[in-house]
């Protein structure tokens, strides 16, 4: 925009200087073709031909005739000059003529000059905050946005929850008449990926209002003040536009619990959340200004921002379901060239998946079939793709694996889909490899969830025993003294999960019902328990794993060789070769 705005100041600079080149060529052809000899101009007094005489103290004067003709001749300066001048009933003037033709070109340069100055003064003041004020905000609104609820698939409940808001945009007359008090704003929470900003921006779009998106990190500066001047700022802006949305993206980088001791209050952070909130105390019902935020952490949330009156209205934006885990893989395959895509199957594949992974699923799906120039999206595309997802590239050259490595991972990969095929059988094994990834597996074990609310402690035992496995696996058949680093994830989110049990989830004998977070800021508690705890419970899984595959040592070498000699197995494989081993 200022670019742009430069641009223009070339036009009267432009004027300026062609007014000023046509007013001195002027000039110059005048000096050049109206000069007289002195003789004459004594001639022409006589003759009473003289209007005016322009005297200065130049070299030569500016003669004006009666007829309007002007020309120049010699300066006399002589005392009484000017005396014989007046007698004669001629007209002195002490400045240089003016004709149609020189005023016309000068006039033209004066008023481009003007512009210029004018235009140059007010360029400044619009750019000069953006260069020099720590505290301007680059927020501009979005205007008649095609972005709707349709655009959106599944979050079913979270449309229905705001479409009275949507409602209130557009008739807030309607909800005055019944004395109700729409809410001032609401918190869009969920985990990553959910759908929380499409949301948001869906609801200006059905509502045809202006809708402003702004990031919490966006007010965070070094400088005291600056973050409480950005928020004034974005809400001038709003409220000139009459109704609009605001959307305050990642809000905890602004919103998070106050202590009160750090800086006694004047923290930068604190003085932005403060004037956050002042605004929207400040806030008329008949406004129509909505402000939405979204966060990935409710929990950090200072309690004023979320009392009644502020953010008063929360709502989830969960994972989908199956069923809108089949919408979303529509909407995203609608304008695409797909050919036989089993969208149920892909639904149940991708349990736990948020819309923005089936988004990334979709389209990596698309540039695989982009580049081997296939006329269609097919099923194969999106396998690869989930693999890519998942676990990240299958890395190309391989020869520098030696064959002992690829032995290990054949019979770690192994451990874990036979202990997933026995104990959690309801989580469906999609594919085994031992081929490198690019996100740094050796291999890898695929697996496929069923939806569920809620996890049991049954079923986290089951899980933790899987993951168990490859290590289990890998200390049978080449000793303890043997086994390798190939574990470590496995080893971490088991840690996770125990840990969890029994600190969080009251599925300890240690803590029993208590939650060990809450009581962390009050108490000084000794954790020896609490690990002793958590690694009996590992050292009791890991030997009922190590039993398992012990008992079932001729699929875990069926597998492990299969393994090998194919790199990767799927379902179907998995279960010939259990069924061959029976």
């Amino acid at each position: 925009m200022n670019k742009l705005k430069n641009k223009y100041l070339f036009i009267p600079l432009a004027s300026a200087i062609l007014s000023l080149a046509v007013f001195i060529i002027i000039n110059l052809n005048q000096v050049e073709k109206s000069s007289k000899l002195y003789i004459d101009f004594l001639n022409d007094i006589s003759n009473k031909k003289v209007s005016t005489v322009y005297l200065t103290n130049s070299p030569t004067i500016n003669i004006k005739l009666k007829d309007g003709s002007l020309y120049t001749t010699d300066n006399p300066r002589t005392n009484d000059f000017k005396d014989t001048l007046l007698k004669n009933g001629i007209k002195v003037s002490e400045s240089q003529p003016f004709t149609k033709s020189e005023s016309i070109p000068f006039a033209g340069f004066i008023i481009s000059l003007a512009v210029l100055a004018v235009m140059s003064l007010k360029n400044a003041r619009l750019t000069s905050p953006s260069k020099l004020s720590v505290d301007s905000i680059e927020a501009s609104a979005v205007v008649k946005s095609n972005f709707n609820f349709s655009s959106i698939a599944g979050n079913d409940e979270a449309k229905e929850s705001v479409k009275d808001i949507v409602d209130f945009l557009k008739n807030p007359e309607k909800y005055t008449k019944y004395g109700a008090r729409m809410p001032k704003g609401l918190i869009l929470y969920g985990e990553p990926g959910t759908g929380k900003t499409l949301l948001a921006k869906a609801v200006a779009g059905e509502a045809g209002v202006p809708f402003y998106a702004m990031s919490g990190s966006d007010f965070i500066q070094v400088y005291v003040g600056v973050g409480a001047s950005r928020i004034r700022q974005l809400f001038k802006k709003a409220r000139s536009n009459g109704k609009a949305v605001i959307f305050i993206d990642e809000i905890d980088a602004i919103g998070k619990k106050r202590d009160g001791s750090k800086n006694g209050g004047s923290d930068e952070r604190d003085q932005t959340l403060n004037a956050l909130l002042t605004e929207m105390s400040g806030f008329n019902e008949k406004e129509g200004i909505i402000i939405m935020a979204a966060t990935n952490r409710m929990d950090m949330l200072d309690p004023a921002l979320l009392r009644p009156g502020r953010f008063d209205r929360h709502i989830e934006i969960t994972l989908p379901d199956i069923n809108a885990r089949k919408k979303i893989f529509s909407l995203h395959l609608e304008n695409k060239p797909a050919l036989d895509i089993d969208i149920e199957d892909w639904s149940q594949k991708t349990a736990y998946f948020s819309g923005a992974k089936i988004e990334s699923l979709v389209n990596e799906a698309a540039i695989l079939a982009c580049k081997e120039d296939s006329e269609f999206i097919e099923n194969k595309h999106l396998d690869k793709a989930f693999s890519i997802v998942l676990a990240g590239h299958e890395k190309i050259n391989r020869d520098y694996i030696k064959d002992r490595d690829k032995k290990i991972t054949a019979y770690h990969e192994a451990g874990h889909a036979i202990v997933s095929l026995k104990v959690l059988s309801e989580d469906k094994i999609s594919k085994i490899t031992i081929i490198p990834s690019s996100k740094g597996a050796g291999g890898y074990t695929l697996s496929i969830p069923q939806d569920n609310m809620y996890q049991n402690k049954d079923y986290l035992t089951k899980k933790m025993m899987v993951l168990l496995g490859g290590r289990a696996a890998e200390e049978i058949i080449f000793g303890s003294e043997n086994v390798t680093t190939g574990a470590f994830n496995d080893i971490k989110t088991c840690s996770n999960i125990v840990s969890s049990m029994v600190t969080q989830y009251g599925m300890g004998e240690t803590l029993g019902l208590l939650n060990l977070q809450e009581f962390s800021n009050i108490l000084n508690i000794n954790t020896e328990d609490i690990l002793k705890e958590c690694k009996n419970i590992v050292n009791m899984l890991y030997n009922k794993v190590k039993n398992l595959l012990i008992s079932e040592n001729n699929l875990l070498e069926s597998l492990s060789k299969n393994l090998i000699e194919k790199e990767t197995l799927y379902y179907d494989d998995l279960i010939e070769l259990a069924h061959n081993k029976k």
